[in-house]
């Protein structure tokens, strides 16, 4: 079924949080640093966004799902908000953000072959403990990988 120009009703911050499966205080913060645009507010004092925000929420949600910083993220709305400008500009940030997920899988790869050789103890109690003896010195570590779980959680 064709969906003719229908007007929706504005949506309150929690139903916009409940549609694009974002927290509210998100929502407020890419308010406050310029991401979304302000929301027309009601008499009550109550945020009221309608479908342009409901879209422009989605692309941050999805471009963060995708790992893009927020700056970035800034950039492909300005392009987005300019159809006519040139695709490679937004090429060339998606390309930025592809290296970028390169770099960390990578230094991913090197915590797990790390992890895994300190996890294979077989000694008998904690004074001989192998993970307790790597974590306690850098030094009996394969690989330098300082800094590099900066960014990284089990989110």
């Amino acid at each position: 079924m064709a969906e003719r120009n229908v007007r929706r009703e504005p949506l309150v911050i929690g139903a916009l949080a409940r549609r694009t499966g974002t927290k509210t205080p998100t929502i407020r913060y890419y308010e406050s640093i310029g991401l979304m645009p302000p929301a027309a507010r009601s008499s009550g004092n109550q945020r009221l966004y309608d479908e342009s925000h409901l879209t422009r929420l989605a692309f941050i949600r999805h471009a963060r799902e995708l790992g893009f910083p927020l700056d970035a993220i800034r950039e492909l709305l300005a392009l987005a908000d300019d159809p006519n400008h040139p695709c490679e500009s937004a090429d060339r940030i998606a390309r930025q953000q592809l290296v970028a997920v390169r770099r960390r899988i990578s230094r991913l790869r090197a915590l797990e072959t790390e992890l895994e050789r300190m996890t294979h103890c077989s000694r008998g109690n904690i004074a001989e403990c192998r993970v307790i003896e790597v974590l306690g010195n850098h030094d009996l570590c394969v690989s330098d990988h300082h800094g590099e779980a900066e960014g990284i959680t089990s989110e």
